[in-house]
């Protein structure tokens, strides 16, 4: 192995669980380059692993919490965002990164993912995008393009997607990004932007399945997906989240699309305890 490759190996290995590999994701799954770029992230900004809660829910983005050496958190269905926060609460000095996906998130999470918006918690979200449920048998998701076919909509999907910058955006996230897995530079660097971004901080990631989603929609390999994505993705930083639907065939929108800051939630705690601690004028 050449050193450069040997250096990279061992830059990421130390953040994993030897022990715990192989991994189960599929050949082509786009969860691993996400997990490297992210694993890099933590190494480019500084943080103190030791400080480092991640959170998962179920799926296959889920399954990283278990492959992570760092203090990790494998949640029940839709909860990994009310479960970060708990910990966030009771230990403001950790750095909480939920990792987990689109179905997971945006379904049956979907309550928790805009009120922790709202709220602007400081933690970082990263959501894994592929469009179905593919753990599961490929059932469609509440991203799924219009038109697709997945294994519960096999005439193409009916409901229209979530936008998933605007929901964000709507819901108060103070930053926003979208990357798919070929942009990979690009992608590291913004979860690195991301973890040191105080509030709430979303990340999402466009991200193959070949297996499944692939398999029913004309990508049956990864490259397929990556030619697909290599094709239509237009990098545009600063997008207004209004304007970055993704549809079948499409163009897909990359880029940073917000970045502000606003109060958090601890600050606004910190203030509100300040006003309790004044005596009340009568």
């Amino acid at each position: 192995m050449p050193d450069h490759e040997a250096d990279g190996h061992s830059l990421i290995a130390k953040y994993l669980r030897q022990d715990r590999l192989p991994h189960i994701w599929c050949p082509a799954c786009g969860i691993g380059p996400a997990l490297n770029c992210f694993l890099r992230a933590i190494d480019k900004s500084g943080l103190d692993p030791d400080k480092i809660s991640v959170v998962s829910g179920i799926g296959c983005s889920g399954r990283v919490a278990g492959y992570v050496k760092l203090d990790s958190f494998h949640t029940t269905h839709g909860r990994a965002i009310p479960f970060a926060t708990g910990l966030k609460l009771a230990n403001p000095e950790l750095k909480v990164v939920v990792f987990s996906g689109d179905g997971d998130l945006a379904a049956i999470g979907g309550n928790h993912l805009i009120h922790a918006a709202r709220r602007n918690i400081d933690m970082t979200v990263i959501c894994i995008n592929n469009f179905n449920y593919g753990m599961t048998g490929g059932q469609v998701g509440p991203t799924a393009p219009y038109d697709v076919r997945t294994s519960t909509t096999p005439y193409g999907n009916f409901e229209p997607p979530f936008n998933l910058p605007l929901l964000l955006y709507a819901s108060g996230a103070t930053y926003i990004a979208r990357w798919t897995v070929l942009h990979l530079h690009q992608l590291e660097g913004t979860i690195t932007e991301a973890l040191l971004k105080p509030g709430f901080s979303f990340v999402e990631v466009i991200s193959p399945c070949p297996a499944v989603y692939g398999r029913m929609n004309k990508e049956p390999e990864g490259l397929d997906s990556l030619k697909s994505y290599e094709k239509r993705s237009i990098i545009k930083n600063g997008a207004d989240p209004k304007e970055v639907d993704i549809t079948q065939n499409g163009p897909i929108i990359v880029g940073k699309f917000i970045d502000v800051d606003r109060p958090t939630l601890h600050g606004s705690l910190g203030v509100v305890a300040e006003r309790a601690r004044k005596p009340t004028k009568k």
